[in-house]
């Protein structure tokens, strides 16, 4: 979880959330301006109006301190939590215009980061019996990873590389430019090497058993990353790597499989519809009536 401690990841989401509102806001929300009074005030809450995992609070959370300081902000319900139809995830009192300005950013915010957190715990909830860690991946929305990231957190599972900064990954594309498995990974060592990356682990994909056999002959590798492989062939995989480096599955990962995934015992499987395939939760922020 984003700590609201850390300076760098505070100015980060509050840059967001700034942007985010100067976007929907534009020259003014006309609306309110022409039919609410500029001192009313007004007492709301968040309705849950469908299961799943809750993401967000926190982002609701910092956007009525940042747009109205005065503001009354009670949590009901903590990020991370399963939440039912019905229930109130928190309530806020504050200047009405500044609620309604804030209300879409907020919505649109949390359903996303809701979704995500519950398509996250599905996954987990799969394989949480078994020794093996699901992976996000980069597959993110631009400028929001790090709130989408956030959200896989909260449903349960793991962030993988958060950029192409942080490991080094050499892919297919990666492997056809250099022309061979053996000459990309040669590559990445020279590479790390003589720029002191050594922190940086390093995963090679393969697509075949050829190409496995490539990654094991050169090594001095960490992960090997076995992409599309059928589960006969992913069984016969992992058990030629017998230990010797990390193993991942990844490719075509879905809630009816990857338990099956799990149990030829790789270490590690990546999904990728954790983030691109999440359908966003039903939240609504509604005003108590008078």
């Amino acid at each position: 979880m984003i700590s609201i401690s850390d300076e760098k990841a505070t100015a980060q989401l509050d840059a967001f959330i700034l942007q985010a509102l100067a976007e929907d806001t534009g020259s003014g929300d006309h609306t309110s301006l022409a039919c609410i009074p500029a001192d009313s005030r007004s007492h709301a809450y968040l309705l849950v109006k469908e299961p799943g995992v809750l993401a967000g609070v926190e982002v609701a959370r910092r956007t009525f301190e940042l747009v109205a300081p005065d503001a009354v902000f009670v949590q009901h319900i903590e990020d991370g939590a399963d939440v039912s139809v019905g229930e109130k995830a928190f309530e806020v009192q504050c200047n009405t215009r500044t609620l309604l300005g804030a209300e879409r950013v907020i919505l649109n915010t949390m359903q996303r980061m809701s979704g995500i957190a519950t398509l996250s715990n599905r996954f987990h909830f799969e394989v949480e019996d078994l020794p093996v860690t699901i992976l996000d991946t980069r597959k993110t929305t631009p400028l929001i990873r790090f709130l989408e990231k956030w959200a896989v957190r909260l449903g349960g599972c793991t962030n993988y590389r958060d950029g192409l900064y942080d490991r080094f990954l050499i892919k297919d594309n990666h492997v056809e430019a250099c022309g061979s498995v053996q000459a990309a990974i040669e590559g990445v060592l020279a590479y790390r090497k003589a720029n002191d990356l050594e922190h940086l682990g390093i995963t090679i994909e393969v697509r075949n058993l050829v190409e496995l056999y490539a990654a094991l002959e050169v090594g001095h590798i960490d992960r090997i990353m076995l992409d599309n492989f059928e589960l006969p062939l992913l069984q016969e995989a992992v058990d030629i790597v017998a230990g010797r480096y990390e193993t991942e599955a990844s490719g075509g990962v879905n809630i009816h499989n990857v338990r099956k995934i799990a149990l030829t015992g790789v270490n590690f499987i990546s999904v990728g519809a954790l983030t691109h395939s999440a359908v966003g939760l039903d939240l609504s922020l509604k005003i108590r009536g008078h």
